[in-house]
């Protein structure tokens, strides 16, 4: 008798798609499953949706795209002012807003639109080290410092800022999730910020962070950097009356119609999100899919709520599902630019 063990085939997995234990939190949801059962049967690389709603790409990706910024809500205000400072301004500006906000968005939308006679140095990575400000901020401008020891790679920093400066260019230092920097890093940015010529300064900094930053910027061993601030900006979420132009706005960017959104499923989206960005977008992708399951041609209000059960959002700061607005008032530059209406992009 042979002693070489018979192996056998077995048959390949099916995938559970009305079975427990699914998701790793248990059950799957209504919307998980019916997805799964349809991507069983069109496994397609690209999203499911984007056929059946004639769209040429998505439009709710998370990913800030400048290519679908938005100018409602302040924002296309915020950006001219945001572009004068950092041509013109002589000190530090701030841009805070709630998680979600689009603070990111603006941003990239701020590098993508500056004008050639700007440098930008842009950093996002707020686990930083004090000692590596000066060489990340060098490598984003093309400067080699990598061979000079700190205190000379500062003064051949200062060099290159004086040799843009006096050829007529200005350099500018973004720096995102700021909420989230070390202490001394910070520090490190305000020194940089005494980098001056006669009359300006070589470098104009934007930090960009949620309204944490603004509780770190109020404690009294920051009052140097806060003393330097010249420009504060606050980004606010969308009110609930420009939810339904935001997802309109979108969805023709893509390519789609604009009335996709069935008038009952915005105002849904529009509470459920807060007016929040970024959980706008989750929840219009989420229903797009929901409504492209039922081969609906619209989105309404029970695809909403599925995209709403599946998304399960948290509360934010114990709002009671409400964001409590912040007392910002609007900065002198953003009113400027509001009253010529400056700024405005997407539906008037």
């Amino acid at each position: 008798m042979s002693t070489v063990a018979k192996t056998r085939t077995r048959p390949a997995a099916r995938l559970p798609v009305d079975g427990p234990g699914l998701l790793p939190s248990g059950m799957p949801t209504p919307y998980a499953t019916r997805l799964l059962r349809r991507m069983v049967n069109d496994p397609a690389g690209r999203l499911l949706y984007l056929d059946h709603f004639s769209l040429k790409s998505a439009p709710f990706q998370i990913t800030p795209n400048p290519d679908f910024f938005y100018g409602a809500g302040d924002r296309g205000h915020m950006l001219y002012a945001l572009l004068y400072c950092l041509r013109h301004g002589n000190g530090i500006t701030t841009l805070t807003g709630e998680v979600g906000t689009g603070k990111t968005m603006l941003a990239r939308m701020l590098l993508s639109c500056a004008p050639k006679s700007l440098d930008i140095a842009f950093i996002a990575n707020p686990s930083l080290r004090r000692s590596e400000v000066v060489p990340v901020i060098a490598d984003e401008l093309g400067i080699d410092v990598s061979q000079a020891p700190p205190a000379q790679g500062l003064r051949l920093l200062q060099r290159a800022l004086i040799e843009r400066y006096a050829s007529g260019r200005r350099v500018v230092l973004v720096v995102d999730e700021a909420h989230a920097m070390r202490l001394d890093v910070l520090e490190e940015i305000r020194l940089l910020s005494n980098l001056e010529s006669a009359s300006h300064k070589l470098l104009q900094i934007l930090l960009v962070g949620q309204e944490e930053l603004r509780a770190t910027l109020a404690q009294p061993a920051q009052r140097p950097l806060r003393e330097r601030i010249t420009q504060r900006f606050h980004l606010a979420p969308l009110a609930e009356e420009e939810v339904g132009a935001y997802l309109a706005y979108r969805m023709q960017r893509a390519g789609a119609s604009p009335e996709t959104f069935d008038p009952a499923a915005v105002k849904m989206i529009a509470r459920g999100s807060m007016g929040l960005i970024r959980r706008i977008n989750i929840l219009a992708d989420k229903s797009l899919m929901a409504a492209y399951i039922d081969n609906f041609p619209r989105v309404m209000r029970s695809h909403v709520d599925l995209a709403l059960n599946d998304a399960a959002f948290q509360a934010i700061r114990g709002g009671g599902g409400r964001i409590r607005p912040v007392a910002v008032k609007p900065t002198t530059l953003g009113r400027l630019w509001r009253r010529y209406g400056l700024g405005r992009v997407g539906p008037r």
